[in-house]
């Protein structure tokens, strides 16, 4: 091959040389990628699995402190039925025994009116 003068095989072949070299540096720099590529990937398949795991987690918490206010709701219903019962029997009681004390007072009043008839009937019985 002459400096001045390249012929068209010489041109050719130095140009395939320079197509087959810069092949083997991209398919060089490519594996390198693939390696680093391939890395990323397992690295943010590790990161979505740890965040599936976190979310799961956190899932069953929340479902847990779900069950927890639920159950404390529900024993809190029962002790405010429990208690409003107890007042509604306390009242009927506190009714009940007005009832017998005016019940009381009415019989204590009868027996009151019945002593002053019979007194006055023995009255009227002694004038005559």
């Amino acid at each position: 091959m002459g400096f001045k003068d390249p012929k068209f095989n010489d041109r050719t072949s130095t140009a395939a040389d320079a197509k087959k070299q810069l092949l083997e540096k991209f398919k060089a720099k490519t594996a390198e990628i693939d390696s680093t590529f391939e890395q990323r990937q397992v690295e943010a398949k590790a990161k979505r699995e740890a965040k599936e795991v976190r979310t799961a987690e956190r899932e069953a918490a929340k479902a847990a402190e779900d069950a927890k206010r639920a159950e404390e709701a529900r024993l809190k219903r029962e002790a405010d039925e429990k208690a409003a019962a107890e007042a509604a029997e306390e009242a009927a009681r506190a009714k009940r025994a007005e009832a017998d004390a005016e019940v009381a007072k009415l019989l204590e009043q009868k027996a009151e009116r019945d002593a002053r008839y019979a007194a006055r009937k023995d009255r009227q019985k002694k004038k005559r």
